[in-house]
């Protein structure tokens, strides 16, 4: 059942009713404004949002001057990016009834039962999380922490209620039905997400400011507006972080239809599951298919969140959000917000665990679900209908995200039973051929495995053809010109080698070679330059397995002799430890080949990957 329709109360922090049009700029409501928010144009015929009021947590001019003016006083925490989506949906109501980052007793409410202190059902908790180093500044009901956007901007007011370390493990259990770290919203929690977590209110100044699609970037309170002046009362919403192709234009086609509703395609444009293709890829898209469907029933806008992954639990959240943006339907298909499978190839969640999830919570949600399975191509019917709808021995045409990366990859046809024209075009732009896309070479062995010498032979191999321009990253020349004041500790070689990475990540990301020799040591710290080069290119990890002792003869330097001497301390492979790969594209043992046949190795590799072309004995772009 929906939620009785009622005026919505949009209620500023300072508590005064705002109008729409002014919600965005901060401005302190009018007198006649605050009449016309009763008026029939304004939006008494939408469903409530979650809570009963959409929270608006943006304070007026004067106020935001002089909060600006005492926060010379206030400790500044520069957000993250996961960070920055959640604050832009609590300053704009996004996730009403939230008022701020959950305090202790929310968030221990939310992971053990989904519920708020208030009662208010609520699925995921939204924290801030800190550096002890941090947290021990803090004094709980008296610190105010000044919130910075990537650029130093201040954005809001934290106004610190609580102070606590979490037991991440039982979190990730409750919230994520498991500890694996194979699970993206796992992994995150406990390797990317500091220790401590802050709660208390939110002071906005400014909605997080963002350059592209401004026009599509529409709050709650802009949104509900633009319903109410279209005439729109029955909304249902979409949420992808994937592009759309025809099966999911007729899926929202025939839950629109089903549901006697105009659609909200409302894309999720925040941190997404790593490897995703990138939001400005998938916007350009979805503004090619707004047009497909007839005219005045859908409507496409962009929500800033950052997804969690979180399967059944995440869809509930997903809904509560539409509901806060006007929506009364929320469509739920076949392993929505699925992580993938685990390390024994499993799935996290049953296919249809967040639609059993979510009807036992629809009557409390006040949204309705619109339940799909996948949808398949019929060949003989030339139509698209869901899997559980096929005759026996039909044939049917389907295409995985896995093939629809290797047709891409590898320059092949994209069929137009699958998606439209257009929006093939719009994807060959982002996704070239491999032949022409980027990609780093990434050298991991001891000193003394030949790392250096490999790189030169294989980089006069790409220069002598031409095509692309080819740049090496030698460990020790970046160590003389952007690594001079580190020394060899484990948190200086991790610096060392993330700046590697960040180098290469942007030579890749622009087309061209990137080859790599640093000893780079440690699995984890290789793992994150490949997260951080492969959505942007190719990455294949070379692994030098040549021995301490070969390594250790060759020693031309007299670095192994110093190392057993005592002389160099934290000296990789004697004092210092080198993990081995697992994950290594090649392993290559340089005390059986010499470094040209090592080379001629890597660009057969390169060959068979798709990444180059060979004219035999030479590399060709």
């Amino acid at each position: 059942m929906l939620a009785p329709i009622a005026p919505v109360s949009l209620k500023t922090a300072t508590g005064d009713l705002i109008c729409p049009d002014l919600w965005r700029k901060g401005n302190p409501p009018k007198e006649e404004n605050k009449k016309n928010l009763n008026t029939p144009n304004n939006q008494s015929h939408l469903i409530r949002p979650h809570g009963g009021e959409l929270i608006n947590l943006v304070v007026g001019r004067e106020q935001a001057a002089q909060t600006k003016s005492a926060s010379k006083d206030f400790p500044s925490w520069d957000l993250t990016a996961r960070q920055i989506c959640d604050v832009e949906l609590l300053l704009n109501g996004g996730f009403s009834p939230l008022t701020g980052f959950m305090n202790k007793a929310d968030y221990e409410g939310v992971c053990s039962g989904m519920k708020l202190q208030s009662g208010v059902l609520w699925p995921m908790p939204i924290t801030l999380d800190v550096t002890e180093a941090f947290a021990k500044t803090l004094t709980p009901g008296s610190s105010k922490v000044a919130l910075r956007d990537a650029e130093g901007v201040m954005v809001a007011v934290l106004h610190v209620e609580d102070v606590w370390q979490p037991d991440k493990k039982a979190e990730a259990q409750s919230v994520f039905a498991t500890t694996s770290e194979a699970h993206p919203g796992v992994a995150y929690l406990m390797k990317r997400a500091n220790p401590w977590y802050v709660g208390g209110r939110l002071e906005g100044l400014q909605i997080p400011t963002h350059y592209d699609f401004k026009a599509l970037r529409l709050t709650p309170a802009e949104l509900r507006a633009s319903f109410a002046a279209a005439g729109w009362r029955r909304i249902v919403a979409f949420q992808t972080r994937n592009p759309m192709h025809r099966a999911h234009v007729e899926l929202t086609f025939r839950a629109a239809r089903q549901a006697e509703a105009s659609l909200l395609i409302h894309p999720s444009v925040g941190m997404t599951k790593p490897g995703d293709v990138d939001y400005f890829t998938r916007v350009r898209c979805y503004q090619l298919l707004v047009g497909k469907y007839p005219t005045g029933t859908a409507k496409l806008s962009l929500l800033p969140l950052a997804m969690r992954m979180g399967g059944p639990r995440e869809a509930l959240w997903h809904a509560l959000i539409r509901k806060n943006y006007g929506c009364t339907h929320f469509i739920v298909g076949r392993d929505h917000a699925g992580p993938g499978k685990d390390t024994d190839g499993k799935p996290f969640y049953g296919p249809y665990e967040a639609q059993e999830l979510f009807k036992k919570h629809e009557a409390e949600m006040g949204v309705t679900m619109v339940p799909f399975q996948m949808m398949v191509y019929l060949e003989d019917k030339d139509k698209y209908i869901p899997d559980n709808e096929v005759p026996e021995g039909a044939r049917i045409l389907t295409i995985s995200g896995t093939e629809l990366r290797g047709r891409l990859n590898e320059g092949r046809d994209l069929p137009t039973w699958f998606t439209y024209p257009e929006v093939a075009t719009e994807l060959r732009k982002s996704f070239p051929p491999r032949a022409r896309q980027g990609v780093t070479v990434f050298f991991s062995g001891l000193s003394g495995a030949g790392k250096s010498t490999i790189a030169n032979v294989l980089m006069t191999k790409f220069l002598e053809v031409g095509g692309r321009p080819v740049t090496m990253l030698d460990g020790d020349l970046v160590r003389k010109h952007l690594s001079s004041e580190l020394g060899f500790s484990k948190e200086h070689r991790d610096i060392n080698i993330r700046r590697i990475g960040y180098v290469a990540s942007e030579i890749t990301k622009n087309g061209g070679i990137a080859i790599c020799a640093p000893i780079a040591p440690y699995d984890a710290t290789r793992k994150e330059i490949r997260g951080m080069i492969e959505p942007v290119g190719g990455f294949i990890l070379v692994h030098l397995s040549t021995s301490v002792d070969v390594c250790e003869g060759r020693d031309r330097k007299g670095l192994y002799a110093k190392a057993r001497a005592g002389i160099l301390k934290e000296f990789t492979g004697i004092s210092d430890p080198y993990e081995e790969p697992t994950d290594a594209e090649l392993h290559i043992n340089t005390a059986e080949m010499t470094a040209e046949e090592a080379a001629q190795t890597i660009i057969l590799h390169m060959e068979r990957e798709g990444f180059i072309g060979i004219n035999r004995g030479s590399a060709a772009a």
